[in-house]
């Protein structure tokens, strides 16, 4: 079994529609990383997020705006051989993507946001009360770099 990098964007964004959460990883302030699993959409290169107004990872964010994201899906455990340890691998794809969080104040863009953020997970068009929209806190990520692997795939004879 072999690591396949893809360079293909349509292969990449392929990986994250297909992903229910996303990891947010974060620099912590006493140099640990600080990581998020999190709800997302993603249009056009931009990945929306979604929180709280308050909180540590707004405090962070504040005072470093950079942020690594990874996806990952279709998991499967694979073998060449079933009694072999060392023959056992994850197959599976996974997108990483580099950018720097800036937060949505705008109503509308806002509004646009959490619009993307439904068709990740739903066909259906929603409705938004006006104090909900003007608490969430979204988050714009526009990537900066995207990277993605597949890992575990056959050797082809």
């Amino acid at each position: 079994m072999k690591t396949i990098e893809h360079s293909d964007r349509e292969i990449m964004e392929a990986v994250i529609r297909r992903c229910d959460i996303c990891f947010v990883g974060m620099a912590g302030t006493d140099g640990i990383p600080y990581v998020l699993p999190m709800n997302f959409g993603y249009a056009g290169g931009v990945i929306y997020l979604h929180s709280a107004q308050e909180g540590g990872s707004i405090t962070l964010l504040r005072q470093n705006p950079n942020v690594c994201i990874a996806f990952n899906t279709e998991n499967e455990l694979v073998y060449q051989h079933p009694d072999m340890a060392c023959s056992y691998r994850m197959r599976s794809r996974s997108v990483i993507a580099w950018g720097k969080v800036v937060f949505e104040n705008d109503f509308d863009r806002k509004t646009e946001a959490l619009n993307i953020l439904m068709r990740q997970y739903s066909d259906k068009t929603f409705r938004y009360a006006r104090p909900a929209v003007e608490n969430v806190k979204i988050w714009r990520v526009t990537v900066e770099k995207m990277t993605c692997k597949e890992f575990g795939a056959p050797h082809k004879p």
